[in-house]
């Protein structure tokens, strides 16, 4: 048998037989071409080695609180259904699932055979896992379960696969810098939110559109590193990340006190007032404070954020939104004025809390 002339054989016929397959379908083909061939990366790799591939972890926001008020059997429903979703999107575009980790995926692309397309590959994924949270969240509705978001980070970079474990128990998995790093970017997202790491931005940066890079510091990096939101992508086929929220930044859970006056006309009043951020973001915070204050007046308020440091800064605030809470009132703020000190002070004092 001419064994080149029968694989370019079954090559055209697979090629002529794709068009018409559907997802669930084509990932049937391939498990089947898998099984057949004995082709996982967990039979191809004795000893560990090291490959270049594109690393996809997505992360379900607020999971943890949506346990506490729904029942454990509700919960693996949820999770399970939008897991059997995500994984049938993940092998379409030839991905490879390495581990479920609670309501995360992670996912790589080019771990069996580099191949060019694999970060555009990914990024393709990444918005269609992000699309079929509609249909996800309408089944939810109508079973009268709660909605889910998603937050998705993706980097490239060079990882070691290997098993690891003993004869009692071992797994295959992937392990290395490119890994953590792409943890941490996933961390940054918001619900609804694809970001990418510089190393993968530049391997697609003619075909996509992103938003401006932000430059995060991160413990354990000597320089900061360049995250890129996703916006769209226009390969294999043009797709648009859909918008899930209207906040500018991540947001972390704190325990700040700090003080404040109110304003009037641009005049500062003289009584100062204590109260305790509760949830800061790069632009604004939530603050439980002891008196009322009406939506669009402003404060100044001295805040830290070195537990370290008695240093205040002065930061000028809208009031967002008052309303009365297990401590007074519970006001949500934008900043208006603040200097860049100050700014960029609080900006690396949310980036270490999101990825320590």
């Amino acid at each position: 048998m001419d064994i080149p002339d029968a694989i370019g054989r079954i090559s055209e016929e697979l090629q002529q037989l794709l068009p018409s397959l559907d997802a669930q379908q084509r990932l049937e083909l391939r498990n089947q071409i898998e099984r057949a061939l004995g082709d996982t990366p967990s039979s191809q790799i004795v000893m560990p080695q090291q490959k270049f591939v594109t690393l996809l972890i997505s992360d379900l926001r607020g999971f943890t609180a949506l346990t506490e008020k729904h029942t454990s059997l509700e919960m693996v429903e949820l999770l399970n259904r939008y897991l059997a979703r995500m994984c049938q999107i993940i092998h379409y575009h030839g991905g490879r699932i390495d581990k479920f980790m609670g309501d995360s995926i992670l996912a790589m692309f080019g771990l069996a055979l580099h191949q060019p397309s694999d970060a555009t590959r990914a990024l393709a994924c990444a918005v269609e896992m992000q699309l079929a949270m509609d249909n996800l969240n309408s089944a939810n509705r109508e079973m009268g379960l709660p909605e889910l978001f998603m937050g998705i980070g993706i980097n490239t970079g060079e990882v070691v696969a290997a098993h690891l474990g003993s004869q009692i128990y071992r797994e295959f998995t992937v392990i290395g810098d490119a890994v953590n790093l792409a943890s941490r970017i996933e961390a940054q997202s918001l619900r609804g939110q694809i970001l990418l790491g510089d190393a993968t931005y530049h391997l697609v940066q003619d075909h996509v559109e992103v938003g401006d890079p932000n430059l995060v510091h991160l413990k354990g990096k000597q320089l900061p590193v360049r995250m890129y939101e996703l916006l769209a992508t226009h390969r294999p086929q043009e797709l648009i990340v859909p918008r899930r929220t209207l906040r500018k930044s991540p947001r972390v859970m704190v325990e700040i006190p700090f003080i404040f006056q109110q304003m009037e006309e641009k005049r500062i009043l003289q009584k100062n007032w204590t109260g305790r951020v509760i949830d800061l973001g790069y632009h604004g915070l939530l603050a439980n404070i002891p008196v009322y204050l009406a939506p669009f007046s402003e404060i100044r308020l001295q805040l830290s954020t070195n537990p370290l440091s008695q240093e205040t800064r002065a930061v000028y605030a809208r009031i967002l939104q008052c309303h009365a809470g297990p401590h007074g009132y519970r006001a949500g703020m934008e900043f208006t004025g603040i200097d860049d000190d100050a700014r960029l002070n609080i900006k690396s004092y949310v980036d270490q809390l999101i990825a320590p």
